[in-house]
């Protein structure tokens, strides 16, 4: 880069002979500076861009961006892994390491709560490699990022699906993989989760007088052999019960208790059963009796059912 000084001598020649002296006005002279300070800024402003410009694009190896990244990751700095892991895929995007940058990137907005774009990063994964023997776990990644996302029962459900969707996705797919193993336990806490909405829902109608309703919302928790295992059995009965009992029901009253008594003895809810049906004075029908009725042939299924 020319020096000040220099700029200004060659100016001054470009000028020569405009007086018959060769000599410049004060007025020249100073306009003179203007031009040749603001051509020597914007020179210099125009080199420093280039040096930035020169650094920020500058390509380093493929094996220390994806380092630095792996380094982040292990000091738990996931926004400094996912933009190294990000210039890994921009600066080198046919290797093998960028494909493996793409899961890293996964990884870290999972880490980061940014489930959204985790999920994003983990489907264009597996749009790109589907045989890729990583992709599992990209799989994986999305179930687990749309369980993590499960709201409380009381609210909508639809990411409770979607959750269950992924799980069961990862489970058909690579069934002998721990993945699926995770996968299957993961997929008996969300329906445990919708069998709780349904008792909310259940409750609710409970509380304000809507018995038909509230028993149906029940018997789906009992009769859905997905939900037959979930902890919500036992007072789903109980509230069969209550429900029944309040609608003039005996008979059901008696056999919903009765396999209450059967399948959960020592239960909580079999303990307030028992206390509301004496409050009720409706009879306790014997195990005996409720067997010869073939009430326990089917323990759950449809033994609500017409027999």
């Amino acid at each position: 880069m020319q020096t000040k000084a220099r700029r200004f001598a060659d100016a001054l020649i470009l000028y020569k002979d405009r007086r018959g002296d060769g000599m410049l006005s004060k007025a020249q002279l100073r306009a003179l500076s203007m031009v040749v300070l603001a051509t020597g800024l914007a020179a210099c402003a125009g080199h420093r861009r280039h040096q930035q410009e020169s650094l920020q694009f500058q390509e380093e190896p493929v094996a220390t961006l994806y380092n630095d990244g792996a380094n982040y990751m292990d000091a738990k700095r996931w926004t400094d892994a996912l933009h190294a892991f990000q210039e890994v895929e921009r600066q080198h995007p046919y290797s093998s390491w960028a494909r493996r940058s793409i899961l890293m990137e996964a990884y870290a907005n999972y880490e980061s709560n940014k489930y959204d774009d985790a999920i994003e990063d983990a489907q264009r994964f597996i749009e790109l490699h589907p045989g890729n023997e990583n992709a599992p776990y990209a799989y994986y990644l999305v179930a687990i990022c749309q369980f993590e996302r499960i709201l409380d029962v009381g609210r909508d459900q639809a990411t409770t699906e979607h959750a269950l969707q992924a799980l069961q996705d990862v489970v058909r797919r690579y069934p002998d993989t721990p993945y699926a193993r995770d996968a299957r336990l993961k997929i008996d806490m969300v329906y445990d989760q919708l069998a709780g909405k349904e008792m909310a829902v259940g409750r609710f109608y409970l509380l304000h007088d809507q018995h038909l309703a509230a028993i149906n919302r029940f018997r789906n928790v009992i009769e859905n052999p997905n939900y037959q295992t979930t902890s919500h059995v036992p007072e789903a009965l109980h509230r069969l019960v209550e429900a029944y009992l309040s609608v003039g029901m005996t008979d059901q009253a008696q056999r919903a208790a009765a396999i209450l008594g059967h399948n959960f003895p020592g239960n909580v809810w079999y303990q307030r059963t028992y206390a509301l049906m004496n409050a009720r004075n409706v009879p306790q029908v014997p195990e005996a009796e409720a067997e010869r009725r073939g009430w326990f042939s089917r323990t759950f299924g449809t033994v609500f059912g017409r027999s």
